[in-house]
């Protein structure tokens, strides 16, 4: 009876098996944030094979047993040690030939942080990643797999965004100056913009409020503002990178 049911349950189990290759998933993750002046993202220092001691996204394979946001979740905390961070699905990415292990395709989750949100949390290398550190976008080492042109993807479709929603609330403090505002915009843009138009058309925009505070610097106190919670709201409800 034991055999008979063995049989019965592979045979079960074969009809459900197909003569067609199976592609291998793996899982990358592209975090941004603005500090010091600067657009920057988590890279990984590989410690295996392929890439040896290159640096990469951080990410891995998918297990059978979890969804593509759990396994995205859990191969940041395993190789940078960051955790709790609000992902969102960005785009997948399946060149035949992108990994060298075989036919590899991976779906990649993407986030941006405050700089005070990245300041918070302590940036390490674990598992199969050496190192973890942030790195300026426009200053980046040679990049293992084509995590160079998923980055650059990343970068662009920051940039469309950036140009018609809300989006740079995620980027900045709470409050912040509108030249602190115009700083985040140049950056990631890679474009220097008029102060006179550029403050022209974000308070025109009706995304920001003023917070009643100011900052005092060298010359006069600063206004500093705040994105308005409808804006926030908004931005939040709609998906971020359709």
């Amino acid at each position: 009876m034991m055999g008979q049911a063995q049989s019965q349950s592979a045979a079960g189990m074969q009809q459900y098996t197909y003569a067609y290759p199976r592609p291998s998933v793996t899982v990358d993750v592209v975090l941004f944030t603005f500090s010091a002046g600067e657009l920057r993202t988590l890279l990984i220092q590989r410690a295996g094979t392929p890439f040896l001691n290159q640096w990469a996204l951080p990410g891995g394979f998918v297990r059978m047993d979890e969804s593509l946001e759990a396994a995205a979740e859990r191969e940041l905390l395993e190789e940078t040690g960051v955790r709790d961070v609000y992902l969102e699905q960005l785009y997948t990415f399946g060149e035949p030939e992108r990994d060298p292990r075989g036919r590899v395709i991976t779906v990649v989750y993407f986030a941006l942080l405050s700089a005070d949100q990245a300041a918070r949390m302590a940036v390490r290398g674990g598992d199969d990643a050496r190192d973890a550190r942030w790195w300026n976008v426009y200053d980046l080492p040679e990049l293992a797999f084509d995590h160079a042109p998923i980055l650059d993807y990343a970068l662009q479709r920051l940039r469309w965004k950036l140009e018609y929603t809300a989006l740079g609330f995620l980027l900045l403090p709470a409050q912040f100056t509108l030249s602190e505002l115009q700083s985040v915009y140049e950056t990631v843009l890679r474009e220097a913009l008029d102060k006179r138009n550029f403050r022209r058309k974000i308070l025109a925009a009706d995304i920001l409020e003023e917070s009643g505070d100011y900052r005092e610097g060298d010359h006069r106190p600063a206004k500093l503002y705040r994105f308005t919670a409808k804006a926030i709201e908004l931005e939040q409800a709609r998906r971020r990178f359709p």
